[in-house]
């Protein structure tokens, strides 16, 4: 909690920020775990330096570094609009397409 307090702060997003402590959402999704060998793919390499090149950077870390993430859209009735899973870091759905399945 204490690391989404921060992130909230530092970010300035005014929306309902979810905490999954027990990480049970990222088990439901399949979505997976890195290790320390996820630091040296290039395309992870590749995604930190358009980041960099992006003006952003990595904030705190938080309880789990190593947790792969995802970017889903849901829609009624139980149906999975969209769904990326990511397989390392800063391995990003495309936010076009993201935000166009919303727009859906």
């Amino acid at each position: 909690m204490r690391y989404a307090r921060a992130f909230r702060q530092e970010t300035g997003i005014g929306f309902p920020l979810l905490v999954d402590e027990a990480r049970l959402a990222y088990r439901a999704a399949g979505l997976g775990v890195a290790s320390i060998l996820h630091l040296l793919r290039k395309d992870n390499f590749q995604a930190r330096e358009r980041a960099r090149a992006g003006g952003h950077r990595q904030r705190r870390l938080g309880r789990n570094p190593f947790q792969l993430g995802g970017a889903f859209v849901f829609g009624p009735g139980d149906v999975i609009r969209f769904a990326q899973v990511s397989q390392t870091f800063g391995d990003s759905a495309d936010p076009e397409a993201l935000l166009a399945t919303a727009r859906t």
